[in-house]
């Protein structure tokens, strides 16, 4: 599980090291302007729709029963039953995305209430919305065939696929000059562009393992039924982490212009231990919790889940204490520049700090929801992303104003750590969860090394180190987590060379 997280989380890594040059571009050209925001509101509306209907709820619940299919009835059966949900599928995101198409003002108004309808920020985000949206039709259907690989343990070729996207946001950025409207105009086009060929990427990988699929007549079969029931549900069970950065993105339009962006590119620095860490781990264990669970072996997926969080929280820890410690610093070095001046780059830090108290919450998510999903249970999950969805919107409200895109960013932190609790509490109660001693004996150490690497962040002096702005960040996190990992092998936080062996094993 060990090797295989990493291999997910090493094809991240090029993929947000990818994002953080697209991202500087943007920057860059557009700054904290109106086609910034205008764009930022367009992309988050499909990746919204992308990370709930594509990659959330429906790899939590079709993964589980095309592996159990695959088991029980061999790989024709699970191949025809991947083909009827590709069928259903396929039909249900054209009618999604026609539907959005013409109705785009509204859902525009609704998830950017603060622009105004006759302004020009409002005509662009419409304009750009009609645009990207199409961009989920395609990626939804991949995520199909992600799937059918990720149950088949080859986690690779899926987790490539977001490297594509980065590769040509950058290309339409370089030529972006050349489009007659604007470079967001161009970004736009580069993201339903990068839909088509993230497709057919997937689609040959799958072909090659047998699994290239004929689309047929939608019919509502037996699996079919049961895929939709887990997977309805689970669209805010999975995804309240999205649903929590809409509810931000609408109260930010509310806020001075520059606001989304602000919120967009401190999202995206979050996202980076997100993706490499908690994406990764949730993406192979899920896979590894319904295999375990199938068989019987339910000392093995108790093990499997106490490996996960000592994983998850060994690498996020330090991860949000540097975010939170030296967001300033990262942000003036990787986006101040262009038209993204030193006061951009000040409130982007402010919510770049916020969201990253969060940072273990999420990923104490991404390794505890699988085993809910694991399990067929998606009921459990979306009743405890209800309560967080509420206490998101209370706590906005009460932090907007005397923090304002900041007390966004901290609202969002803060309903991650509830929801991880709620769904650790609801594990131990059912048995299903029972950590171990190794994990118990471990897990305050790590967060003793992270303090003290901490510290160290926080009273050396980043102006001291020697070059350039980009040397020095480097030289600065390179310190820190040499600190951090020389601790928590003192204090017995963790065992370097029994790491080395699991990723060598």
């Amino acid at each position: 599980m060990v090797r295989a997280a990493l291999t997910v989380g090493t094809l991240t890594l090029v993929s947000r090291i990818l994002g953080f040059v697209r991202d500087a571009m943007i920057a860059a050209v557009l700054g904290a302007s109106v086609l910034a925001d205008a764009f930022f509101v367009s992309f988050k509306l499909a990746n919204l729709f992308r990370r709930l209907v594509a990659e959330g709820a429906f790899n939590a619940s079709f993964v589980p029963l095309f592996a159990r299919m695959l088991d029980r009835h061999g790989p024709e059966a699970a191949r025809r039953f991947a083909q009827d949900v590709l069928a259903v599928l396929t039909a249900f995101v054209l009618l999604l995305v026609l539907g959005a198409e013409l109705v785009m003002p509204w859902l525009v108004s609704i998830l950017a209430s603060g622009f105004s309808p006759d302004s020009q920020r409002f005509a662009l985000a419409v304009e750009l919305s009609r645009i990207t949206f199409p961009y989920l039709a395609f990626v939804a259907v991949g995520a199909l065939f992600g799937g059918i690989l990720n149950a088949l343990g080859r986690f690779g070729a899926a987790a490539a696929a977001p490297i594509i996207l980065n590769i040509v946001l950058i290309l339409a950025l370089l030529l972006g000059h050349l489009h007659p409207k604007s470079p967001a105009h161009a970004l736009a086009w580069g993201v339903a562009v990068a839909g088509v060929i993230q497709l057919i990427y997937i689609v040959i990988f799958a072909r090659r393992l047998g699994y290239g699929l004929r689309l047929m007549r939608p019919r509502l079969t037996v699996g079919v039924k049961r895929l939709l029931y887990l997977a309805l549900p689970g669209l805010v069970g999975v995804g309240v982490y999205q649903i929590n950065l809409i509810i931000g993105t609408w109260f930010a339009t509310h806020l001075p212009s520059g606001s989304v962006s602000y919120l967009f590119y401190a999202d995206r620095l979050n996202q980076l231990p997100l993706g490499l860490i908690g994406v990764a781990l949730g993406t192979v264990l899920l896979p590894t919790l319904a295999r375990d669970l199938r068989a019987g072996r339910h000392a093995a997926a108790m093990e499997a889940q106490n490996r996960a969080i000592e994983v998850g929280m060994l690498l996020t820890l330090p991860a949000a204490v540097a975010l939170v410690i030296i967001a300033g610093p990262i942000t003036a070095t990787l986006f101040e520049r262009g038209a993204f001046d030193a006061r951009a780059a000040q409130a982007t830090a402010g919510a770049l700090a916020g969201f990253s108290l969060g940072l273990p919450a999420y990923v104490l998510i991404k390794v505890l929801a699988p085993v809910f999903f694991a399990r067929e249970d998606t009921r459990t999950p979306v009743i405890v992303a209800a309560v967080c969805l509420m206490g998101n919107i209370l706590l906005v409200g009460l932090l907007i104003g005397p923090l304002a895109h900041v007390g966004i960013a901290i609202a969002t932190a803060t309903t991650n750590w509830v929801n991880a609790l709620l769904l650790l509490v609801l594990l131990r109660r059912k048995g299903d969860f029972v950590s171990d001693a190794r994990l118990r004996r471990r897990l305050p150490r790590m967060t003793l090394a992270a303090i003290g690497m901490g510290l160290f962040l926080y009273f050396f002096p980043f102006v001291a180190l020697p070059g350039p702005a980009a040397l020095r960040l480097i030289l600065l996190c390179l310190g820190g987590g040499a600190i951090y990992l020389g601790l928590a092998q003192l204090l017995g936080g963790t065992d370097m060379r029994e790491l080395k062996s699991q990723l060598a094993g």
